[in-house]
Order: structure tokens, then sequence, then C-alpha cells
């Protein structure tokens, strides 16, 4: 068991108040906010704060209630130009004590409940605010009017294929005139 804390931000489980709920806020500064972008693949990152509670749930397990709030910048899908989202959203981690994975398991069936996560020595809110802010964030950011054209790749000399022509019903017309014209020729 280690003494001294993982991060400035951890708070030893063992130290947190059974009676009533441990408040926090985060507000990173500018150097933990760039290499928190550079973490997540981000063009920036502004306005970070992450506040809550924990508050004892039983005898041992915990729950970690908060809101995170951020403004991310992003390179757009299509035209990769800036693109900056705000996110404001719930956050809810529940760490049990009696939380288990089976020994020597490499891939393990996730519960339904994805709050859940297995109680350690410390839990760190600034931990689950990184995990938060990075499920939160826009998978597909797109600059306003971006549109993306058709683009038709194939080897020289050969017709491109279009979007139409992979469709799976695009050529059925044209396979039934086929037919309709061969037995048309055999009733004659």
């Amino acid at each position: 068991m280690s003494a001294s804390p993982p991060s400035p931000t951890a708070l030893r489980v063992s130290s947190l108040p059974q009676n009533t709920p441990k408040p926090f806020a985060l507000l990173p500064k500018q150097p933990q906010m760039q290499n928190i972008a550079e973490e997540l693949g981000l063009l920036g990152l502004r306005k970070l704060r992450f506040e809550g509670q924990i508050e004892a749930m039983g005898r041992a397990d915990w729950r970690l209630t908060g809101k995170i709030g951020a403004t991310v910048v992003q390179s757009c899908v299509v035209t990769l130009q800036p693109v900056t989202t705000r996110i404001e959203a719930p956050v809810e981690r529940i760490f049990q004590h009696s939380f288990t994975t089976p020994e020597g398991e490499v891939e393990v069936e996730m519960d339904e409940d994805d709050r859940t996560e297995p109680l350690g020595t410390w839990i760190d809110p600034a931990v689950v605010m990184v995990e938060a802010l990075s499920l939160n964030l826009p998978l597909y950011p797109r600059a306003a009017n971006a549109e993306l054209d058709q683009t038709n790749f194939t080897e020289d000399g050969l017709k491109p294929m279009t979007d139409e022509d992979a469709r799976p019903f695009a050529g059925l017309a044209a396979l039934r005139d086929q037919l309709d014209d061969s037995t048309d020729d055999t009733k004659e």
C-alpha cells in the first residue's frame, strides 16, 4: 500500500469521510490542459472544469458524481479545419470494493453498468476527468458547411465505381430486363 498519492489530485479512500460527501473542483492550468489535449489528440483545450463530490455507498463502495465542462478544438473530418465545440456533461462513477475480474482473463465481459470500476486505495478525480472528457468528445467534428464531394478511385483505363453502383439493388432493374429479353427470345 503506497503512502504517497499517485498524483496531487488523488484522494486516499481510507481518509474519505463516511457520513458526508467530499466535494472537489478541478480547474487545470494551461500546461496541464496542453498535456491533456496532446494525450487526447486535440488541437486545443480551453476552459476545462470538473467539479463534484465523492460519497460513501454502504460500508465499502464509493460514488463520484460531478459535471465536466470544456471547450475543445478538433480537426474537421472533411476539411481538417479547426472545429470548436463546447462540452457540458454529467459524470458518475461507482467504485466497488467487491468488483472482481477473472484471473488470467485477457478479455473481460463488460457489465451493462459502464459507470462501475474496481475500488483501489486511491480515487483520482483528475483521471475520471480525462476519461469523461475523452468519452464526450464529438466523434466526427465538422466545420460549418463542410461537404464531402464524391471521390472515385480506380486503376487507369477502368471505369470508376460510383456510390450509385455500390447500392445493393442498383443493378437489379437491368438484370431483370436482361432476363425478360432472354425469356422473350426463347418463347418465339
